[in-house]
């Protein structure tokens, strides 16, 4: 059964509004192949950004920022980057690592001391559950690697994700017992990203969102990255996100899981698993920032030594990631072997991640390019292997190589 407002976002795809009209018509097939989703009324709109040989290849969007009001989607319109931020949160961990203050073998209880004699779950069943001395300790590497064994999510997170503190939600992580030998398994975890931005504040002294702006937001002009999109432009700048309608069919609204505060209000924990909104010029900045070894415009954010730890694999053969073919660095999913499906126009090595609602971020080393692709799509069965970033990918493939600024953009 269709409801008046699914049929009202259904009809916003199809009635053309005077002064209205979607972004300019697209001009690459990186944008024809997301309009292609928008007009299926699989995709409210999409931003696109490729980066390759030292130059911006094109950065285009294409259909709706909103559907209601049909708002056109813009090349500076604001997306919610979710597990996109883990990498971010990553890069803080390794600075203060290159400051020797954290190291990635510590075991976190040196840190925090509420992890101090956590406990593993040896045996479980309906009638009971065994507890165990764990062979060894969670360590900073653990975390980053999503090998810890943490609970997937703490006791008190149930209800809401933004309430508590990273200091308060940190404690219900260290009181839970492990739900498996540390090192043993991957199993992507983020209690454990939300425990190293607490790392980040017990040893730089500061907030874990103000450590972040003024180590590499604000020196990489990052004007628009935030975990707050309050303010009359941000907030006009934020696309919507959407989720299939009834049935199937269309499109309406999606909130974001677990969130009780209003995106823009201070009350919100900063998530470092998951809380950044950004733009694709942003991201750019900060990719640019890796691609070239941990400096930018001779500013040095981290060596070039732990850029290559958190950049290559440390999993080995465990089953990693969300795709074939995946490993794990250290806060960046890495392509150990690109496969049939979404890496396999990637090269090995290149390392990058996704978020909830579809967004993706991916720097390829061997062929020096950067690909993001923002879009605000909930409801995916797998978002690092959706058919927007297979299409995506190909699509870029299939333009070959440019000797210069590709004229879509």
């Amino acid at each position: 059964m269709i409801t008046t407002r699914h049929f009202l976002f259904v009809l916003a795809f199809a009635l053309p509004v005077a002064g209205k009209d979607a972004a300019a018509p697209p001009r690459t097939p990186i944008a024809e192949a997301m309009q292609g989703f928008v007009d299926r009324q699989e995709l409210a709109g999409a931003v696109t950004l490729v980066w390759s040989g030292g130059r911006l290849v094109c950065h285009e969007a294409v259909g709706f920022q909103d559907l209601a009001s049909r708002v056109p989607m813009a090349r500076d319109s604001l997306f919610w980057i979710a597990s996109m931020t883990k990498p971010v949160t990553a890069l803080g961990v390794m600075m203060l690592v290159d400051e020797g203050k954290l190291g990635l073998d510590d075991p976190v209880s040196k840190h925090l001391p509420e992890f101090r004699g956590q406990m593993l779950v040896k045996e479980k069943s309906a009638e009971r559950t065994v507890l165990a001395k764990p062979a060894r300790p969670v360590t900073i590497k653990d975390l980053l690697t999503h090998t810890s064994g943490l609970v997937g999510q703490g006791p008190l997170e149930a209800d809401a994700l933004d309430v508590l503190t990273l200091k308060e939600a940190v404690i219900s992580y260290g009181l839970s017992p492990l739900q498996f030998e540390p090192g043993s398994k991957w199993s992507y975890c983020n209690p454990g990203i939300n425990t190293l931005g607490r790392l980040i504040e017990v040893a730089s002294g500061e907030e874990y969102a103000h450590f972040l702006e003024k180590r590499l937001f604000k020196p990489l002009r990052m004007k628009d990255t935030t975990f707050w999109p309050g303010g009359g432009d941000l907030k006009k700048r934020l696309a919507t996100s959407y989720k299939p309608g009834p049935d199937g069919k269309g499109l309406e609204p999606a909130t974001i899981k677990y969130l009780t505060e209003p995106y823009s209000s201070k009350k919100r924990t900063p998530l470092a698993a998951g809380g950044l909104f950004s733009t694709a010029e942003d991201l750019l900045k900060l990719y640019r920032m890796l691609l070239n070894g941990g400096e930018l415009e001779g500013r040095r954010y981290i060596s070039a030594e732990s850029l290559k730890q958190m950049t290559r694999n440390h999993t080995g053969d465990l089953k990693a990631g969300f795709t074939e073919g995946m490993g794990m660095g250290l806060g960046f999913q890495v392509v150990r072997t690109p496969v049939v499906g979404v890496t396999s126009t990637l090269s090995t090595g290149t390392y990058g991640h996704g978020g909830a609602h579809g967004t993706q971020g991916w720097i390829d080393p061997e062929k020096k390019t950067i690909h993001i692709l923002l879009i605000q799509r909930a409801g995916l069965a797998n978002g690092d292997a959706s058919p927007m970033r297979q299409a995506f990918h190909e699509a870029f493939a299939s333009m070959g190589r440019q000797d210069g600024v590709y004229p879509g953009r």
